[in-house]
């Protein structure tokens, strides 16, 4: 790896579960970042210091991220009052993926976890304004990363943090909203573009009008223009494998994924090897994700990790799991999480030209190239002969526009939460729990918007190019404009033109 520079590494230094992860620096091994109120205090001071880039685009995209630290973790102090941070930063499930050798990645686990106990002090001593709602949400995902641990020191000090997060659970501030000037604040700052939260909600309003039309003509098209397209939806995701089948049925539509995406030259680059198994324990709460073969490291293989329901589980709950399998959305999941979404973007990271594009990655284009990638391949006529692949892709799209509606709503005090599950159980096909929990993720997620808002910028932006470029204009020069910048910010994408 290149040694980074004084500017840049600051930046590195107060994010170092990405970076460690993502973009591939394994000088971060084996170390935890100091989210302990003085921590945080010195590594935001550290910020700004020293040259810039000398190219001009790397200079903005720095500076962009420098601000955006300056907002997280200066002006709104988000590590005292918010579990994400501290969760990435203990998680040791970072070391399961085969970037070097396994002994080598095992001593770095076992430094990691020895300092899990001076870790959760400076977590504890910061954590003093968790609301009962983030606590709630976060104490499974905070009793999980104890999951395969067995030193003892280690699960002492994560005792003491899962008994602080249970009291915030229970003796917190009942209500966790930002105010709207803080998320307009924290948006603006982590893309470098102007926020204006009424003039989103609306354009998230006009989107999610967009959505239900095009869900209901795949309805009409699979043979049932008369039913409400949501309950026809209901129905088609209940055709899924079982949790033995789960696997081998993501496998199938990777192989699908990769096959098409190559054939019509979607992405600038089509290596590299993309594996399809059980997710680490410490990360099973989650149903489908990419773990990359990141910038960083060496050649080697990605994971797209499933979850299939725990044996355990009652039937209903496992049911409800299983049907983000369907065969209606299982393909649209897989074009996200891999070809050519997060996986072909991976892949192009790994092609950046520089250590400011390949380690500091916009989370709203992340997602909005994956979201983007669910339509494109829709446009491109992946599974044209079968209604069920674009009504899986418009599902999807509706979960995410109502996620940005809800964290504008939750977080402005437009919405509570019951508020934001009731426009669920209206606006998607989810219902009951499933509703409620996707809007209580607004309250400790407050960007969880970022699918849908990264999406419309990136399709703004398509719409830019081809009028600039005109018979110039290919769907292979503007993706690679993009990815060239690696995972840029919102408000540096113009930049392409």
């Amino acid at each position: 790896m290149s040694e980074l520079e004084g500017r840049l590494r600051a930046v590195c230094d107060l994010i170092v579960a990405e970076v460690r992860e993502a973009a591939g620096r394994h000088e971060y091994d084996g170390e935890v970042q100091d989210l302990s109120p003085d921590g945080v205090r010195a590594g935001v001071a550290a910020l700004g210091t020293g040259s810039l880039p000398q190219d001009a685009y790397d200079a903005a995209h720095l500076q962009v991220f420098e601000q955006a630290l300056k907002v997280s973790f200066g002006d709104l102090e988000l590590h005292r009052s918010n579990l994400l941070d501290h969760l990435g930063n203990l998680d040791a499930a970072c070391y399961d993926r085969e970037y070097a050798p396994e002994a080598e990645r095992a001593e770095a686990r076992r430094s990691h976890l020895a300092r899990w106990p001076e870790a959760i002090d400076g977590s504890i001593a910061s954590l003093d304004r968790l609301s009962a709602p983030v606590a709630t949400a976060l104490l499974g995902a905070t009793r999980g990363l104890a999951a395969g641990v067995t030193d003892e020191a280690a699960l002492k000090a994560h005792a003491r943090l899962v008994g602080h997060v249970e009291r915030a659970a229970k003796e917190g501030a009942p209500e966790a909203a930002l105010g709207g000037e803080a998320l307009a604040a924290l948006m603006s700052a982590g893309d470098g573009l102007p926020v204006d939260l009424g003039r989103l909600a609306e354009r998230a309003d006009a989107e999610r009008d967009r959505l239900l039309a095009r869900l209901a003509d795949a309805c009409a098209r699979y043979g049932r223009p008369a039913e409400p397209p949501l309950d026809v939806a209901r129905e088609l995701v209940r055709d899924h494998p079982d949790a033995d089948g789960v696997i081998d049925t993501a496998r199938h539509w990777t192989e699908k994924a990769i096959a098409f995406t190559r054939e019509r030259d979607l992405v600038p680059y089509h290596d590299g090897e993309c594996r399809v198994g059980l997710a680490p324990e410490s990360r099973r709460w989650a149903m489908a994700m990419m773990s990359w073969a990141s910038p960083g490291e060496p050649e080697g293989p990605s994971w797209y990790h499933i979850t299939p329901p725990d044996p355990s589980w009652p039937e209903r709950d496992a049911e409800e799991w299983l049907e983000v399998f369907s065969a209606t959305t299982l393909p649209g999941i897989t074009v996200h999480e891999v070809a050519p979404g997060h996986f072909s973007h991976g892949r192009a990271l790994r092609q950046a030209p520089t250590d400011v594009r390949r380690i500091l990655q916009s989370s709203a284009f992340i997602e909005g190239w994956a979201h983007y990638a669910e339509e494109l391949c829709v446009e491109e006529g992946f599974e044209a002969g079968d209604p069920r692949f674009e009504i899986g892709v418009w599902l999807e799209a509706l979960v995410r526009v109502t996620r940005l509606a809800c964290a504008i709503g939750v977080h402005t005090g437009a919405m509570t939460v019951r508020d934001g599950a009731a426009r669920f159980a209206a606006d998607t096909h989810l219902a009951g729990p499933a509703a409620l929990a996707e809007a209580g993720r607004a309250t400790y997620d407050p960007t969880y918007g970022r699918y849908t808002w990264g999406k419309l910028a990136i399709m703004d932006l398509r719409e830019e190019a081809k009028a600039a470029w005109g018979t110039g204009f290919t769907l292979q020069r503007f993706h690679k404009a993009m990815l060239d910048l690696g995972s840029p910010p919102l408000g540096l994408l113009d930049r392409v033109l």
